[in-house]
């Protein structure tokens, strides 16, 4: 018994029939989907007041307190007669967007643990966006935050001009995007906070201690000052430092010129990215748990 076919209007009853046309689901692309994740990181983030005024008050706190402990007894790497609140200050603006960029990634543990993760990882989109989702949104949180403690310069004598406030803006924005890839990274193949935690503690704060936010690289012993040249975030600092202290920095300064620091600190995002993308592309034993 043959099957009856449905003939289109018009149709002669021995002409073939049509095939129904096939239709391929779009995809949502790469920008979409990362705007998304993006989104839910700044709606997460503002809806816990605690890390809020955590984020905001602890620098504010370590800045006043260093700053003011040590203000009569070191002098160095600002304009003349600088103290040493104006010294530590570029210093504090880094602690907030490392802070803050690589505790937004934390969010990857928890996301894996609740499942949202998985969700994700099997939706039909590029890994790219995930990777992007994720760093764009604690560039922003860091960005912010950074720029809000920014507006406090010309409290201890910082008077940045049109051009410095660009400048810097630049700068703070390529070391947030750094440092949240390099969260990234680390928060991708951890299973639980404590262990980010203690990759905190071990690795992320000797590098902005060793990146002359407390102490300016030519006062460091031989093999500290090496480290402290090979650290991306001497350079993220230096550029910090050029930018805000804008045509008035001394001549003697020994910190590396502008164009310097920030192809290294823009160079340092770039293959912090591209880490993260080759490590999003590969199955974690953090997955399969």
């Amino acid at each position: 018994m043959e099957t009856a076919q449905t003939l289109a209007p018009g149709q002669p009853a021995d002409a073939p029939a049509s095939r129904a046309p096939s239709y391929r689901e779009p995809r949502p692309g790469l920008m979409l989907p990362a705007l998304s994740l993006a989104q839910r990181e700044l709606v997460r983030f503002l809806r816990q007041r605690h890390r809020v005024i955590g984020a905001l008050a602890t620098p504010i706190v370590f800045w006043l307190l260093v700053g003011g402990g040590m203000g009569h007894s070191f002098r160095a790497g600002g304009p003349d007669g600088a103290n040493y609140l104006q010294y530590f200050f570029p210093g504090t603006i880094l602690m907030i967007l490392l802070f803050t960029a690589i505790f937004s990634t934390i969010s990857i543990i928890e996301d894996r643990k609740e499942g949202f993760l998985q969700g994700v990882l099997v939706a039909p989109v590029p890994r790219m966006a995930i990777v992007l989702g994720k760093v764009l949104g604690g560039t922003v949180l860091a960005f912010g935050q950074g720029l809000l403690f920014l507006l406090l310069a010309p409290t201890v004598g910082i008077h940045l001009s049109a051009v410095a406030w660009l400048i810097t803006i630049v700068v703070m924005i390529v070391v947030s995007f750094a440092l949240t890839a390099l969260g990234f990274c680390i928060a991708w193949r951890m299973s639980s906070t404590q262990g980010f935690h203690a990759i905190m503690n071990l690795f992320l704060m000797p590098m902005w201690f060793l990146s002359g936010a407390l102490f300016p690289t030519q006062g460091a012993m031989g093999g500290l000052g090496w480290i402290m040249r090979l650290n991306p975030l001497t350079y993220g600092l230096a550029a910090l430092r050029r930018a805000m202290y804008w045509n008035n920095l001394p001549p003697s300064t020994t910190i590396p010129p502008l164009t310097v620091s920030l192809a290294v600190s823009i160079a340092f995002a770039v293959v912090m990215v591209a880490l993260a993308s080759a490590l999003a592309s590969r199955t974690t034993a953090a997955d399969l748990q």
